[in-house]
């Protein structure tokens, strides 16, 4: 599984999961988003489809792709990678402890295991809790959620999350 993940420095290298991921050899890191593989799907918060088991074939040709630099940035950044295929996550709570329990802060780690995950490479994403104390509390605050997006096509995962979210505002 190719996991590739550009990292803009911009982090607190001791806490930063993108570059513990690398250092695990879950990742290749990259400092220039030009080098980024055009073919792999672009894990992309503002793209309008959502990563869902319809990108099986692409992960598994191409891989992953995660931007781990400031929100400023990024919609820079996803200009420049000239990615092809750019994916939203639906709806997750953050199982981080900077961000714990909060709705959409994901770890670039937890970003990636939810994408296999939705994908249905969920023994690739277990392996990547390996070496985080805290990731399997992803995987449990989340459970629900991502057994029902793992196996939806994306218009069936953002139908679910409007349902979902109706209410709140």
């Amino acid at each position: 599984m190719n996991i590739y993940i550009y990292h803009a420095k911009q982090c607190d290298p001791k806490r930063c999961t993108a570059l513990k991921m690398g250092r695990l050899g879950y990742a290749k890191i990259l400092t220039n988003p030009k080098r980024l593989p055009r073919n792999a799907i672009l894990l992309n918060p503002y793209a309008e489809k959502t990563v869902s088991f319809e990108d099986r074939d692409i992960i598994e040709k191409n891989g992953v792709m995660a931007l781990d630099c400031s929100w400023k940035q990024a919609e820079q950044v996803f200009k420049k990678t000239n990615s092809k295929t750019q994916r939203s996550l639906p709806f997750l709570v953050a199982g981080n402890p900077v961000n714990y329990g909060k709705p959409c802060k994901l770890t670039t780690l937890e970003a990636t295991i939810a994408t296999l995950y939705i994908a249905d490479y969920k023994e690739e994403s277990y392996k990547l809790l390996n070496g985080f104390k805290w990731a399997h509390t992803f995987i449990e605050l989340n459970k629900k959620l991502l057994d029902y997006y793992c196996g939806k096509t994306s218009e069936e995962i953002i139908e679910f999350q409007k349902e979902l979210l109706k209410d709140v505002k």
